[in-house]
């Protein structure tokens, strides 16, 4: 955890100097890129900072040992359903969605509604059916 936070508050000392050399090239004309990279950078920091005050009060992950082999981690991470199509279906909805970013708000409305259709059946496709538990 420690580690982690190390790699995410080093985005602190790369992205805000990127958004102010941004900023400078573009004579803070652009409002998009300058703000994007300083609040990157203030997010990992966040992140970092967060993870580095966490592994204070936890004991210590099997990735933070110098000496610790790839073994140490092995185990159950969860259960997952390799024969679920509800990833498509989300996946087709937010495809649908982002096209109605182009081409109007009415085919974006459809893409919402796929999408929500497949985050409910995703969430719920272990409470029914013959692998209900």
């Amino acid at each position: 955890m420690k580690t982690s936070g190390y790699f995410f508050l080093a985005g602190i000392f790369f992205f805000i100097p990127v958004g102010i050399v941004y900023g400078f090239l573009t004579n803070f004309e652009e409002w998009v890129g300058f703000p994007a990279l300083v609040l990157l950078g203030l997010m990992t920091g966040m992140i970092g900072y967060y993870f580095n005050k966490h592994a204070k009060l936890s004991d210590a992950l099997p990735e933070d040992n110098n000496d610790g082999e790839i073994a140490d981690r092995a185990g159950i991470y969860g259960q997952f359903t390799p024969w679920s199509w509800w990833p498509l279906m989300l996946g087709t909805g937010v495809a649908i969605g982002f096209a109605g970013l182009a081409i109007g708000w009415w085919v974006f409305y459809i893409g919402l509604g796929a999408v929500a259709v497949g985050v409910i059946g995703w969430a719920f496709e272990l409470n029914r059916g013959s692998y209900r538990h």
